[in-house]
């Protein structure tokens, strides 16, 4: 018998995992695909994330950080928005005292980071490679796998994704919507050393970044239309790149193609984030455009307020109590309290961004430089807005 079931290993589900041992639960994590193992010679994975100051201090935390740095990172110490190149907000981490802004990294290595963490303790039992055939829930939960192993536990963690098959099977449902757009992902060599700035650029037809990975790699982000991306995830390297220079900005440096991926943009909401010993963490609870690279962010904020919900009712109840039904609520009903009202604010405040800079209509677009020009001499305002960026203020 487990305290909690974690269904989903990714980068959200086993950060989760590792939170949970430290405060002494028992924890089974299940994941139906196990990554790869790493090998320096490989060449960078198709998604990337970048991960801020908050979720960087937490899986430090956790035991994971030390493991993700053994493999490869790229550190980010500056960050540059525009529309037109006359109207742009710099941000750097000198501004706020910090020694760097995040790392972007491929998700890869942050999950294989956690499992090296994870290896290193005594109670989470890993299920790989098992996918969920049903979850019954009454007092204690019973999930069953493909291959007729039975796991009991006394909560269910959702961690599975944007599909979530938790979620599902609590009868949570959702609100949102599938955006007309979709991101193409291209990894890319670059002929310069590893950069320490991301950046991105609004057009009419929606934002290009960029992104530095490790040593001389890079990934770039252009959201367009579906019909547009296929176009150009048929196309072939040397012609990709030529489409690329055309409407990327003179700060891309001379590059070529490694590979090419995409994936659709989707606005989420679950209508509840918990229900009788089910709870949602991540994309299972939410999912956002990814304009601002928020999205794992906004998961490892989930956790880290579940946990010190869960921990403050730890201290007086106890680790039997603090599971039964009548006090489960309250902690489960406080971490919501506290993660939807942000989480919302942040979908909105992305959609609302989406919608000001993805278009060519001209007082829109004289609105917008000038919000951005101010911005860039905004001193304290500005500082505030980087701070919120990393995950240090809410």
């Amino acid at each position: 018998m487990f305290d909690f079931s974690i269904v989903g290993g990714g980068m959200v589900g086993a950060t989760m995992a590792l939170g949970l041992n430290e405060l002494g639960f028992k924890v089974a994590l299940i994941e139906a695909n196990k990554p790869k193992e790493f090998e320096a010679s490989q060449e960078p994975d198709k998604r990337v994330s970048a991960i801020n100051l908050h979720s960087e201090q937490l899986l430090n935390k956790l035991g994971a950080w030390q493991f993700i740095q053994q493999m490869r990172v790229c550190v980010y110490r500056r960050l540059s928005v525009w529309d037109e190149e006359s109207c742009r907000t710099d941000f750097s981490c000198q501004s706020i005292g910090k020694s760097h802004l995040g790392h972007i990294i491929e998700n890869r290595i942050v999950q294989l980071g956690l499992l090296g963490a994870i290896e290193k303790t005594s109670n989470i039992t890993c299920f790989w490679d098992h996918k969920v055939d049903s979850i019954q829930s009454e007092n204690v939960t019973t999930i069953k796998l493909n291959n007729g192993v039975k796991v009991n536990s006394k909560i269910v963690v959702g961690a599975d994704g944007g599909n979530s098959l938790v979620r599902q099977m609590a009868n949570i449902g959702v609100q949102g919507w599938q955006y007309n757009q979709q991101a193409l992902a291209i990894n890319i060599k670059t002929n310069t050393p590893q950069q320490d700035i991301t950046w991105q650029q609004f057009t009419p037809k929606g934002p290009i970044a960029y992104l530095p990975l490790y040593d001389s790699y890079g990934s770039l982000v252009w959201y367009n239309h579906a019909k547009d991306v296929q176009h150009l995830k048929n196309l072939t390297k040397d012609k990709l790149k030529q489409e690329i220079l055309k409407t990327f900005p003179d700060d891309l440096v001379d590059f070529d193609v490694l590979s090419v991926t995409s994936f659709p943009l989707t606005r989420m909401h679950a209508n509840q984030y918990s229900k009788h010993n089910t709870v949602l963490v991540g994309d299972a609870a939410h999912t956002i455009n990814p304009l601002a690279g928020q999205g794992v962010n906004l998961g490892f904020k989930d956790i880290a307020v579940l946990l010190e919900e869960l921990s403050k009712k730890l201290d007086t109840l106890g680790h039997t109590k603090v599971l039964e039904p009548a006090n489960q609520h309250t902690w489960m009903a406080s971490y919501e309290k506290r993660r939807r009202k942000h989480n919302l604010s942040m979908m909105s405040g992305m959609d609302l961004l989406y919608a000001a800079f993805s278009n060519d209509v001209a007082p829109l677009k004289l609105i917008r430089n000038l919000g951005l020009k101010l911005a860039n001499r905004a001193g304290l305002l500005k500082k505030q807005a980087l701070k919120y960026a990393i995950g240090l203020n809410e």
